[in-house]
């Protein structure tokens, strides 16, 4: 039997040779062991103060420092927050599942507040959406300064894209802007952001105040190609490095997920010595269940046919005789030329895969072997960018070469990824191209996820904490761990704060089942029967837009007759318009698809009622869900019960999570899915409610 080593002393003795004879205990010695006590007094503090603040008699129990809302404790708030603590003063990970009603964002803002007196860098709060980031920054951490009375700073970080670039307006405006911009519809645009900018104190394009589409603020945003930095004559006033200047200066950085997981290629896949974020002693994680979804999406390969084709319209559009291009005179005739037919060689590049998925009656299609399609492109775009290189070198004018510059690296990097594609250079992972609205679209993405936020992210020397409302199929993180790689760390699943008696759920008996030739008919006939009995206030959630269409033209007679107002997710209003307009008309009901399952925050009688049309199941012949499934099945695991199954309880989850956010809400959930009750797999997406009352029609 091994007996156990009852201190440090013993144990240093016990590795010694007999003959050897121990180091004095010198005063480097002594600093270590002061320092690290008093970095353990430190991380007890921050427990004890977490742990006070939110006790049911703590600073949050004050009404009128709450913003004139009546105080709820919630001791998951508080387990959380404690957690969350311990996580960040023991340098550990943390997975937390925190129902919707928990007060999540306030139980790992406060540990991080704490914290950040004693850490030399900052944190990170990364969000799924900018609209988090901004009520985190605007609203929740400006009162919880007041609420503390510490005095710390947080900053808002956004992607420089979202900033105004003052250098290019002032091209776009000035008096050789028909030469800047390759088409005269624009010059009107350009006039209504500068006048925008006249007052803006931030240059945010979020601030803006008028519709702008992308191709219009493409053409005045910061962008990393273009920026000269100090040298630039707008340095000082410059909106995207003065909020640089801010993050840096910060204790706890909020971002988006997008810029989040862009930093991590960069730093840790990618190796570069640039950044986009500072360097950080803690992350957290919100809305997490994503975090699969996003790594794969912005650590892999995404080329557009527009996109492709606006960058050579910036150089020089032959339709209109408009572009940078323009400006160089006789000089620049033969640089004109070549775009103009590399702009052909572009439309017949990607015309062979529109013609390729016409021929195949379908809107995309998976690669699984590299030289399908020839790939003339990516030689041409080289050599373009080798001629563009000779002509900014006898240009003088400093803005115009950086434009041209900017230009030249997106030839690069469009040459390199295009021969990416096409000669599947990147190992585990899958290609595939759709045709969309956008055009086609060229893609790949990682399939060894977990492995690789294992390596850049949960093996690293900071603690990360992740967590949403939406964690564990079945009470359990085994799929999420699995899933992101999450390692070296403890897990929380927090109960929910509310109240089961809040909300009823009719399940269905007699609906033909999804795949059955009455399905539509029938959800025409039950959506109006469950409508009726909130008079509306509702969210009707489909799994796919043809559904939806269906649907919305065939009960829009019953909408006008019962004065409740439809809105349709792709009419006229945006997702945002549509949200404000529901929460002002109290008789109104929302027709969506994916978008409207998440990240939707509706407080209050104006949602009481949530319609799941059909369990939300990925479309398993999609070339990124077909691939994770052989994944699995080459693992002697089947597809659908540890992904497909697991993937549609939590987007499920996400779905009806919509509906209580208080413990005054009240609400139903219709599920007009047969397959909850007749199959055997039903039980999954049940078991993951709260113990609600349960009723059949």
């Amino acid at each position: 039997m091994i007996k156990p080593i009852s201190n440090i002393n013993d144990a240093i003795e016990n590795s010694l040779e007999p003959d050897f004879e121990a180091a004095p205990f010198t005063d480097a010695d002594e600093e270590f062991e002061q320092e690290a006590e008093t970095e353990k007094l430190h991380g007890l503090e921050i427990i004890s103060s977490t742990a006070k603040f939110f006790e049911a008699d703590g600073p949050l129990k004050s009404s009128e420092r709450f913003g004139g809302r009546p105080y709820e404790h919630r001791p998951q708030q508080a387990d959380m927050a404690v957690k969350i603590a311990e996580t960040l003063t023991g340098r550990h990970n943390l997975c937390v599942e925190a129902p919707t009603g928990v007060g999540k964002s306030f139980a790992y803002l406060i540990p991080l507040i704490y914290y950040s007196k004693i850490s030399p860098k900052p944190s990170i709060v990364s969000t799924e959406t900018i609209n988090l980031q901004e009520q985190l920054v605007r609203k929740d951490i400006p009162l919880l300064q007041k609420i503390t009375g510490i005095e710390f700073k947080a900053s808002l970080a956004k992607g420089r894209n979202n900033y105004l670039c003052r250098r290019r307006l002032a091209l776009a405006t000035g008096d050789r802007r028909d030469e800047y911009l390759p088409l005269a519809s624009l010059s009107l645009e350009m006039e209504r952001i500068n006048k925008w900018a006249e007052n803006s104190s931030d240059g945010d394009r979020d601030s803006i105040d008028f519709r702008i589409d992308q191709v219009s603020w493409s053409y005045v945003c910061c962008e990393a190609g273009n920026c000269l930095g100090p040298k630039c004559g707008s340095f000082r006033n410059c909106y995207y490095w003065r909020a640089r200047r801010e993050w840096e200066d910060a204790d706890i950085v909020v971002a988006n997920h997008a810029m989040f997981f862009t930093d991590l290629k960069i730093k840790f896949i990618e190796g570069q010595e640039q950044n986009l974020l500072p360097e950080y002693s803690a992350v957290v994680i919100d809305e997490a269940h994503t975090l699969e979804n996003n790594a794969a999406e912005y650590l892999g390969l995404r080329i557009n046919s527009n996109g492709v084709i606006s960058f050579l319209n910036r150089l020089f559009n032959p339709d209109n005789a408009k572009g940078l291009l323009m400006r160089g005179g006789a000089e620049a005739l033969q640089l004109r030329e070549t775009v103009a037919n590399l702009k052909d060689d572009v439309m017949r590049f990607f015309s062979q895969f529109e013609q390729y998925l016409l021929e195949r009656n379908d809107t995309i299609f998976r690669l699984r072997q590299p030289g399908l399609f020839p790939n003339p492109l990516s030689g041409k775009l080289a050599a373009l960018q080798d001629t563009l290189q000779d002509y900014i070198k006898i240009k003088e004018d400093k803005d115009y070469r950086t434009e041209l510059e900017a230009q030249g690296q997106k030839c690069d990097a469009y040459a390199a990824g295009i021969a990416d594609f096409i000669n599947m250079s990147f190992a585990d992972s899958v290609y595939w191209l759709e045709d969309g609205r956008s055009g086609i679209t060229i893609q790949a993405a990682p399939l060894n996820i977990s492995e690789l936020l294992q390596e850049t992210l949960f093996k690293k020397s900071f603690p990360v904490i992740l967590t949403s409302a939406t964690l564990t199929v079945n009470k359990k993180f085994d799929y999420y761990r699995e899933r992101v790689g999450f390692m070296d760390g403890q897990e929380l699943r927090l109960d929910s704060p509310f109240d089961p008696k809040q909300v009823r759920v009719y399940l269905p008996r007699e609906m033909p089942d999804p795949a059955h030739k009455d399905y539509a008919a029938a959800l025409v006939e039950q959506i109006p029967r469950f409508i009726s009995i909130t008079q509306g206030k509702a969210f009707v959630l489909f799994t796919s837009y043809q559904m939806l269409r269906y649907c919305a033209d065939n009960l829009r007679d019953f909408f006008e007759t019962n004065e409740i107002t439809l809105l349709i997710q792709g009419e006229s209003l945006n997702r945002s318009a549509m949200l404000k307009e529901f929460k002002r008309d109290i008789h109104s009901v929302i027709f969506g698809t994916d978008s409207f399952w998440t990240g939707v925050d509706v407080p209050g009688e104006a949602l009481s009622h949530v319609i799941v049309t059909k369990l939300p199941f990925a479309v398993p012949t999609h070339p990124l869900i077909e691939a994770r499934g052989e994944r699995l099945e080459a693992a002697n695991r089947n597809s659908f019960m540890h992904y497909s199954l697991p993937e549609a309880v939590l987007k499920f989850r996400q779905g009806v999570g919509r509906l209580i956010r208080s413990r005054t809400d009240t609400g139903i959930i219709t599920i007009l899915d047969k397959r909850v009750s007749s199959k055997r797999y039903g039980r999954y997406f049940i078991d993951s409610l709260p113990a609600y009352p349960v009723k059949y029609f």
